[in-house]
């Protein structure tokens, strides 16, 4: 049995599309420009995402310039270019009503275009230079704009699994694996959620430390393609086998894990677990 990198994905702007890459540099915090920026209320700073804008899904947008410029293309207005400002005013930010400090704001034209694509007055805002949040678990870490943790892995296996549940039932089509945003796709092994049990483990030139099971909201439920929620797939199937007690009985899919090692990984790197979990 060989585990290897299937696929790779960062998310530039919290809640918008990935991009998927063959290379990735992985820094403390994730992957290279993983969740640098994050929409937010105009008013209260409080994080914008698809569990209330399932639209964010279609934002389309292209990291430029080794990070100085953003891309941004979204139906109904006009694409936009945008040019970093990693020193921009600052503004108090929240998520799930915590406070994460102060963060660059990106200025009134970006503002201007946000508000016009999710039809809210919203600002887009950049990780500031300083910023330090740390994740929670078995092996906390450090995170950016991600929800709590630095890297979400899950498994085709898993996936499968998870299919050869839906399309029995004969109401849904199987879902891709886009819907659970992942950052790296693991293949190679064929027991689903095997990467549950991963304590440890090396790809290419990084390492990765469990922190907890990555339990889900409404996002898997918004196709993300056209940003539209589609549902009741993929929560309904998982709830039948997937709940964490532990967690307010909520679903789960894939592995949160934190960054031990820097590093450089490649799409078919063979993935060196050193330390299994023992679940209960």
């Amino acid at each position: 049995m060989t585990i290897t990198i299937r696929e790779l994905v960062y998310y530039p702007v919290k809640g918008c599309a990935g991009i998927t890459v063959d290379s990735a540099r992985v820094t403390a915090t994730g992957l290279d420009h993983d969740r640098t920026f994050m929409v937010v209320d105009a008013v209260d700073g409080s994080f914008r995402s698809q569990r209330t804008h399932p639209s964010m899904a279609a934002i389309r947008v292209e990291v430029l310039d080794g990070g100085a410029a953003l891309a941004l293309c979204a139906e109904g207005v006009e694409p936009l270019r945008l040019d970093v400002d990693r020193n921009g005013p600052r503004r108090e930010v929240s998520m799930f009503d915590r406070p994460l400090g102060a963060a660059a704001d990106q200025g009134d034209l970006v503002a201007d275009w946000f508000s016009d694509a999710l039809g809210a007055k919203s600002r887009l805002v950049r990780v500031a230079p300083g910023f330090d949040r740390d994740g929670w678990g078995e092996t906390p870490g450090k995170v950016n704009f991600a929800d709590a943790h630095a890297v979400l892995v899950a498994s085709t296996a898993s996936l499968d699994g998870l299919n050869a549940r839906i399309v029995p039932r004969g109401d849904a089509d199987p879902v891709p694996m886009n819907r659970f945003r992942p950052n790296i796709v693991l293949t190679g092994n064929d027991e689903p959620h095997f990467e549950d049990r991963v304590r440890r483990m090396t790809l290419g030139t990084a390492e990765l430390a469990h922190s907890v099971r990555a339990t889900r909201c409404n996002v898997p439920l918004v196709d993300q393609k056209t940003g539209r929620r589609e549902g009741p797939e993929p929560v309904r199937t998982l709830a039948t086998y997937r709940r964490e007690p532990e967690y307010n009985n909520r679903v789960s899919f894939g592995a949160k894990n934190a960054v031990v090692r820097e590093g450089v990984v490649t799409v078919g790197d063979v993935v060196e677990v050193a330390d299994w979990l023992t679940l209960r």
